[in-house]
C-alpha cells in the first residue's frame, strides 16, 4: 500500500477472478437401533464473504481446492444423540457469485459475512433411515468474482484511464504508447482529506466487438457491472486501435462504447455515469472540446454518420462533463470533486426511494389487515383506527 500526498492505493497483482472447487458436506453418525439413538447430522459447507480476502489467496492457502465438513458423532449409550459435524467455511471475497458445474446460481455474496449453504451434511443415523447414517451432498462449485468499486473506468485502449489513475490515485499502473496496457483490473482507493474514501476500479480496455468476446470482451463486461458508477474516459483526438483499424473521433467513441455497453446488457446503461476528456494538453484540444461539446447536447443531429447496426438505442445522459489532462494535471481536482458529488446525489436519491417503498409497503400492509373478515372460529377484538 503507499500513501501520496491525501490519498492511499491498493494495487493487487496476479489477478484472479474465478476458481473451481470442490465441496462435501460431512455424513452423518451412526445410530444405535436398541436404545433408539440418532447419528449427529453431519456439517454442511458454507461459503463467506470477507472484505480482506481475495481469491489468489484462497487458492495458495487451499491448493487442493477441497472443502469437506466434518462428520456427525455417533450415537452410544452415553449420548444416545450424536453430537452435530463441524460446519466447513470457505473464505472468499465479497462480490461472489458461486454458481453450480451446470452454470446454475447458487447465489451471491454483496457484502462482508453474506453466506451461502453450497453443500449439506448428511443426516444421522434415525429409526427413518433404519439408524443408518447419509452421506453428505457432493457439489463441485465456481466462485466468480465481479468487481465491486464505487466508480469503473471504461474506456478505448490508451484513452489515458491507467494515467488517470495514476493522478488521483497517485499510484504507479503500468502506463505505455500501446493498446492494452491493462490487461486485468486494478483497483485503486481515493481517500479525501477528510478521509472518505472511493473505490476506483481501472478495467482492460474495450474494442468494438467486445460483447461478442473480442479482446478482453467478457472478462471487462462482467466486472463493470459490479461498479456504481460508470466513468467513461476518452482521447480528445479520437482514437485508433492499430493502422488497419478505422479511426474514431472522441463522440463516435462514446457512442460505440455506448453500444457495446447495451448489447452486452442493456441495465449497464441505466447507471450513473461521468465523462472524463482526457489529453486536453494537446493542441487544438480547446476547439475539439468545443465541437464534442455541441455533439453531445445534440446526438441526434450527428448519429445518421453511424451505421445502423452501431446506433444505440438509447444514449448515456453525463451527469457531469469534465475536460482533463492525466498528464499535467489539469481538471483532476474538479473530477475528483464532481465523483464524489455524485455518489452523494445518487446515494441520497436510493436512500429516499427505499424510505418511499418502505412507508407504501406499511401502508398496503395496514390496509389489508384493516379488511381482512374475521376469522370464522377465532376470537376477534375491536380495533379503533384513528
Amino acid at each position: 500500500m503507499v500513501r501520496c500526498g491525501s490519498v492511499w492505493f491498493r494495487k493487487y497483482g496476479n489477478f484472479i477472478d474465478n476458481l473451481r472447487l470442490f465441496t462435501r458436506g460431512g455424513s452423518g453418525g451412526m445410530g444405535y437401533p436398541r436404545l433408539g439413538g440418532e447419528g449427529g447430522k453431519g456439517g454442511d459447507v458454507w461459503v463467506v464473504a470477507h472484505k480482506k480476502m481475495t481469491l489468489k489467496q484462497l487458492k495458495d492457502k487451499y491448493p487442493q481446492k477441497r472443502f469437506v465438513a466434518g462428520e456427525g458423532a455417533n450415537s452410544c449409550v452415553n449420548a444416545l444423540k450424536g453430537s452435530r459435524g463441524k460446519d466447513c467455511e470457505i473464505p472468499v471475497p465479497v462480490g461472489i457469485s458461486v454458481t453450480d458445474e451446470n452454470g446454475k446460481i447458487i447465489g451471491e455474496l454483496s457484502k462482508e459475512k453474506d453466506r451461502i449453504l453450497v453443500a449439506e451434511g448428511g443426516l444421522g443415523g434415525k429409526l427413518l433411515t433404519n439408524f443408518l447414517p447419509l452421506k453428505g451432498q457432493k457439489r463441485v462449485i465456481h466462485l466468480d468474482l465481479k468487481l465491486i468499486a464505487d466508480i469503473g473506468l471504461v474506456g478505448f485502449p490508451n484513452a489515458g484511464k491507467s494515467s488517470l489513475l495514476s493522478q488521483v490515485s497517485h499510484a504507479k499502473p503500468a502506463i505505455a504508447d500501446y493498446a492494452f496496457t491493462t490487461l486485468q483490473p486494478e483497483l485503486g482507493k481515493i481517500v479525501y482529506n477528510d478521509f472518505r474514501q472511493i473505490s476506483v476500479a481501472d478495467l482492460p480496455g474495450l474494442i468494438e466487438g467486445a460483447h461478442m468476446n473480442k479482446g478482453m470482451g467478457h472478462k471487462f463486461l462482467k466486472h463493470i457491472e459490479r461498479t456504481r458508477q460508470l466513468l467513461f474516459v476518452v482521447d480528445i483526438s479520437g482514437f485508433q486501435l492499430s493502422s488497419q483499424t478505422q479511426y474514431r473521433t472522441a463522440f463516435e467513441t462514446i457512442i460505440l462504447l455506448t453500444k457495446e455497453l447495451e448489447l452486452y446488457k442493456e441495465e449497464l446503461q441505466t447507471k450513473p455515469a461521468l465523462l472524463a476528456v482526457n489529453k486536453m494538453d494537446l493542441p487544438g484540444a480547446q476547439d475539439m472540446f468545443h465541437v464534442l461539446m455541441n455533439q453531445l447536447q445534440n446526438p441526434k443531429d450527428f448519429l445518421h454518420l453511424f451505421k445502423k447496426n452501431m446506433i444505440p438505442e438509447r444514449t448515456v445522459e453525463f451527469q457531469h462533463i469534465i475536460p482533463i489532462s492525466a498528464i499535467t494535471g489539469e481538471g483532476i481536482e474538479e473530477l475528483k470533486n464532481y465523483i464524489r458529488k455524485s455518489l452523494d446525489e445518487h446515494a441520497n436519491q436510493e436512500n429516499g426511494a427505499y424510505h418511499k417503498k418502505q412507508l407504501l409497503n406499511l401502508q398496503i400492509s395496514n390496509t389489508i389487515s384493516y379488511n381482512e373478515p374475521p376469522p370464522k372460529n377465532g376470537v376477534t377484538s375491536k380495533i379503533d383506527v384513528i
